[in-house]
This record gives structure tokens, sequence and C-alpha cells, in this order.
């Protein structure tokens, strides 16, 4: 996973490792789903991706089936479904393992979809939870990014679309809430950057693709920390 600020690429994956893969094809859908060793290693997380995965291929497939009836009643063409999602780790310290889920789904429209998300596995207790709650509250998070993530996302664009970023632009900046947050890490030891991205038509449109903004983790940002997470954050470096 890739996150950017400005013209700085700030790279939070960790170095691909082995991975467990399951692809099946019929005449319906292309099916795949991928999740790294390190999530494999934990038994409740591997029990909880298995489910997810034979979840999503159900729901895919039912889908690409019901599709193809269709199109057979009304005699027009069927393209085969696509359905994929890969969880990859942004990082993993002593007691949290961060990871992204990147799923793609193409029905045969005139183009697929891209859904990123967020994965966060507390060892300790052995559970996951939603990077969210590990802060105060939306409005918190708001207060204390809402304006740098708008005024980059503004400069973003711009230099994506030029002049076609205006004032009548459909497209407002969208609140912290409406982001995937990915916590990262420099050093393994704490969780010391959080990762903004806001996917497909939250920002722009599908042409613009993805914003990926990356931040430190400062003083302000771990104040609203919730205490009982606040040990697993640090101060990052700018």
């Amino acid at each position: 996973m890739r996150l950017i600020v400005g013209s700085i690429m700030l790279a939070l994956a960790m170095p691909v490792a082995a991975q467990t893969v399951v692809t099946q094809k019929s005449a319906t859908l292309d099916f795949a789903y991928r999740y790294p060793a390190a999530a494999a290693r934990i038994a409740p997380l591997r029990g909880w991706l298995e489910q997810d995965r034979a979840a999503l291929r159900t729901r895919a497939a039912r889908m690409a089936a019901a599709d193809r009836r269709e199109a057979a009643k009304s005699a027009y063409p069927f393209h085969q479904h696509d359905a994929a999602r890969e969880w990859k780790v942004v990082t993993e310290t002593p007691r949290l393992l961060s990871l992204s889920g990147e799923t793609y789904r193409f029905t045969g429209g005139a183009h697929g979809s891209t859904v990123l998300e967020s994965l966060v596995w507390d060892k300790a207790h052995a559970r996951r939870v939603d990077p969210r709650a590990m802060f105060e509250s939306p409005a918190a998070l708001q207060r204390v990014l809402g304006a740098g993530w708008c005024d980059w996302l503004k400069r973003e664009r711009r230099r994506r679309l030029g002049s076609d970023v205006g004032s009548d632009d459909i497209f407002p900046c969208p609140p912290i809430a409406d982001l995937t947050i990915l916590p990262g890490s420099t050093d393994r030891r704490a969780i010391d950057r959080i990762g903004l991205v806001a996917g497909q038509y939250v920002a722009g449109s599908y042409a613009e693709g993805m914003y990926e903004m990356t931040v430190p983790v400062t003083p302000a940002l771990l104040a609203i920390v919730r205490p009982e997470w606040r040990p697993a954050f640090a101060v990052g470096g700018t």
C-alpha cells in the first residue's frame, strides 16, 4: 500500500511475504482472495478471513448467476464477473496487525470498481478493531485532521486536474469519517503514522482514482487517542 503526501511517497506496506491465495474460475465468475502469512499465522484472524472469503464468493457467484439468467432472458451478451479481494500488511507492532484490503468487482458494466478498507487485529485480545474506535470521536478526528486533509486534497486535485477544478465542482472535501484509516508505523514498535484514503467517487470522479495521504501522529492526534490504546501509539517525525 502506498500513501502519498504531496510528491513524497511513503511505503507503509511490509515486504511481500508468502500469501494464502484462493482462485476459482467458472463461466460466470473469476474469483480470487489473498491474505498474507502474517494474518494466516493468527488462528482467529485466519478463521475470520476464511469466512469473509466464503461470504464474498457466495455473494459474487449469486449475482453473476442471476445476471447470466437475466442476459439469457433478454437476449443480450453476458460478461463474466470478477471478484477479487487482497489483504496486505500495512504494519505489525507487538500489539497490532494493521491490514489494508482492496476489493475489485466487475459486474459487466463500463468498468469495474475498487474499494479499500482497513482491518486492525488486536493480538492482545484476539479481536478486530475499527481504527476509528481508537480515537475519542469522529468529531475529534475531524478537528485534528480535517483542515490538513482538505488543504492537501485541494492541492492534489488541482495537480491532477489542473484548471478543471472550479467552484462548481460537485465533489466537496469529504470528512475524515468517510475515509479509510490505515494505522502505520515506521519502526514496528508503535503506531506513528496514519494513512487517510478517499476511495473511488469519495473525493472525485472515477477517472481521478483514489486519493491517498499519510500524516504523522502528532501530539494533538495522540491526545485524542483513547486511553486504552495510547500505549500502542507514539508521536512520529514529520
